[in-house]
């Protein structure tokens, strides 16, 4: 048996080790903190069962894009990415356990948040408590990035924001109002955040525009809801001059197929901001004329070779069309590629986030050619925001306008102050 002495001796070497080991932040992280050998593996929670799987698949297509192209180089130090992709179901509870999953049991050394805002949340306090880098491809509530008590350190988004998106949208909308007469207004969205904040932040702003604008009726359908009929007769029965809706993916398809059989959108001028999406527009059986769409993804827009060739790539290598989610994910994929190179392929959350806090990147999905990684609040600036006219053939939109970023951030400044956001 050691002696006395032999076992304090012995006890002091642990605990020097472990006062050693906490000076460099290894207790209490996961495990790939150890050796970063292999490949770079990382954990992709989204969406790909049930009606918004496209949200799922396009937005792997877009990962697929650029880190295949960052594969086919060589890697970073030997070092290839491995995406592990999990499928949330659509259920916050399920997408925090993925996420989990995919860092402590995958080794998952970053985390690419394919999710929609319903999910977002839950893996935001998942990374809190991790440590590891993750941006935010999808979600677009905007109090995920803009509200400084959900701030974390290591999170990221390169999902357009809903803030942004009212701003140039209620401008957009308000000069329609104003010359058509568009004074009463009706709504329908989903029924959980997202739905909830970009509803309430678009009117907003439609209202700060033209004073005329008055909401009648309000409708929030469940997120997934098979039957609208109900929605439908409430909107119908309002008699609004307009309407606004957030529904996104199958959910909007299966709108817009129902209200086609009451004739809805031949009774009022309809705002969608989420129409735009190649594979929504193809799915709806009967589309609806004049719907005023928000800017989602579209090969006209901008009207560049650089954005043609993406799309004819994109279109080549996934078998598929892109998507809204496509683009914001390419993006996110392409800061992860540059923050490896800036940190020599180390990818310890703190020094990734480092890395990318700030940084503008050169991008045919920028109003100038580039976007950037706002520093003060870790969201995507700079992206092309704006509103055209639906249509059922190529290129889908028409009359595109383009909102201009010096009100949008002058207009975000004040609706962050009002949130008691900054002060």
């Amino acid at each position: 048996m050691a002696s006395i002495d032999s076992r304090r001796a012995s006890r002091r070497q642990v605990l020097k080790g472990a006062g050693a080991m906490v000076a460099a932040g290894l207790v209490g992280a996961p495990a790939i903190s150890k050796a970063q050998t292999g490949a770079i593996k990382i954990g992709v929670p989204t969406i790909l069962s049930g009606r918004v799987a496209i949200l799922g698949q396009t937005s792997v297509g877009g990962l697929k894009v650029v880190f295949d192209k960052f594969n086919e180089a060589g890697g970073i130090n030997g070092r290839k990415i491995e995406m592990v992709v999990r499928d949330s179901k659509g259920a916050p509870q399920e997408a925090a356990k993925v996420t989990r999953d995919l860092v402590n049991n995958d080794k998952c050394e970053i985390i690419l948040d394919a999710e929609a805002s319903s999910g977002a949340f839950a893996v935001q306090e998942v990374i809190r408590e991790m440590g590891v880098l993750c941006i935010h491809s999808n979600s677009e509530t905007s109090s995920l990035t803009a509200d400084p008590k959900l701030h974390v350190p290591t999170a990221f988004r390169t999902a357009r924001q809903g803030i942004h998106d009212a701003i140039g949208g209620g401008d957009y909308a308000a000069k329609i109002a104003k010359a058509k007469g568009l004074k009463k207004w009706a709504t329908c969205s989903p029924d959980y955040a997202y739905g909830r904040s970009n509803t309430a932040e678009f009117m907003e702003y439609a209202k700060h525009f033209d004073g005329n604008i008055q909401v009648v009726e309000e409708s929030w359908p469940k997120l997934f809801q098979p039957d609208y009929t109900e929605v439908v007769t409430k909107l119908l029965n309002a008699k609004a001059d307009a309407m606004y809706s957030a529904l996104w993916g199958g959910d909007l398809v299966a709108f817009i197929d129902q209200a086609n059989l009451y004739g809805l959108f031949d009774k009022q001028a309809s705002f969608m901001v989420n129409l735009g999406d190649y594979g929504v527009v193809d799915q709806v059986k009967q589309f609806p004329q004049g719907v005023y769409s928000g800017g989602r993804y579209n090969r006209t827009v901008p009207a560049t070779k650089e954005n043609e060739e993406w799309y004819q790539n994109y279109v080549k290598t996934q078998k598929h069309k892109p998507t809204n989610w496509s683009w914001e994910n390419a993006v996110a994929a392409e800061f992860i590629v540059e923050a490896l190179k800036k940190t020599n392929g180390d990818t310890n959350g703190k020094k990734m986030a480092e890395a990318i806090k700030g940084m503008t990147l050169k991008s045919q999905f920028g109003t100038k050619g580039t976007v950037t990684m706002r520093a003060e609040d870790n969201t995507l600036v700079d992206y092309i925001i704006g509103y055209g006219v639906s249509q059922s053939k190529e290129p889908y939109v028409s009359d595109f306008q383009a909102s201009a970023w010096e009100p949008i951030f002058e207009l975000e400044k004040q609706w962050k102050k009002k949130q008691g956001y900054i002060s």
